[in-house]
């Protein structure tokens, strides 16, 4: 989704009106409960389905670069919060592709997030005027520094945005799979798309991967991270890797490699399939 400038968008604003009653959050829940099949966890989209599973995950959350920059989309947990400014987007993008491959529709109440796991469900309070409303991530953007969502033109109704093009929002995520999180379960899930390492060692020796995993846990690393030995097997011969575990990201995989001085260390990134 490439964003348009603000004074297209004053220009699409002036000359484009809208109609149609505003949902109220009762019917979000009525109509995105219908919308969600339990187990299969596909979701309906008009006449079509799109597949909402690890392997959509990893399609759409690998690192992009858009404008010269590169976003790392990252995992999500229930509760999270996020403050900036929201935008909103729609005739320009209405009936075309979005980043997850469903058919953008202005009137639903969906949103495009840069690095927000695809289908995840989150509440957007509008801090200017007290309103909220809640809506599905389905596409990227908005790329506009200090803008953190950009929402459908149904969305951006319901708070009360539509005329000022932008409002100070603070975002909460409050469920996944196109589901609002109800039960205490729902709301300890955490999505993980894609787990990163740095590995700081190769040893034939189970030894000596043993003595640096040690030096790392117990001098070095913090408690948000962790040295961990993972076996592989290469042209015959078994190596006893040392990976630092616990990054949510490349970039922050990346950010640690450069704060601890460890430029030789490799990059490993798992998505699940």
């Amino acid at each position: 989704m490439l964003y348009k400038s603000s004074k297209f968008l004053i220009i699409i604003l002036l000359i484009l009106s809208f109609s149609g009653c505003q949902k109220r959050y009762l019917n979000q829940q009525n109509n995105l409960s219908k919308s969600y099949k339990s187990g299969k966890q596909n979701i309906k989209i008009g006449d079509g389905e799109v597949k909402d599973s690890p392997r959509m995950h990893s399609a759409t959350m690998r690192p992009y670069e858009v404008l010269g920059n590169t976003y790392y989309p990252t995992i999500a947990t229930v509760g999270e919060k996020f403050e900036g400014i929201a935008s909103w987007y729609g005739p320009d993008f209405h009936e075309k592709k979005t980043s997850n491959g469903e058919t953008y529709d202005m009137y639903a109440m969906t949103a495009a997030s840069k690095t927000l796991p695809m289908n995840t469900m989150v509440n957007v309070y509008n801090k200017d005027n007290g309103k909220s409303t809640i809506v599905r991530i389905n596409d990227r953007g908005p790329f506009v520094e200090g803008r953190i969502i950009d929402l459908s033109n149904s969305a951006a109704k319901e708070i009360d945005m539509v005329g000022r093009g932008v409002a100070n929002v603070e975002i909460t995520v409050v469920g996944f799979h196109s589901k609002v999180a109800i039960t205490q379960e729902e709301k300890k899930e955490e999505i993980v798309v894609g787990k990163f390492y740095l590995q700081v060692g190769a040893f034939i020796n189970q030894a000596g991967a043993k003595i640096t995993q040690d030096k790392y846990n117990n001098t070095i690393l913090s408690v948000n991270y962790k040295a961990i030995i993972m076996e592989t097997i290469s042209n015959g011969k078994t190596f006893h890797r040392v990976w630092i575990s616990g990054f949510r990201s490349e970039a922050e995989a990346n950010d640690f490699r450069k704060t601890n001085g460890l430029d030789g260390a490799m990059i490993i990134a798992q998505t699940n399939e």
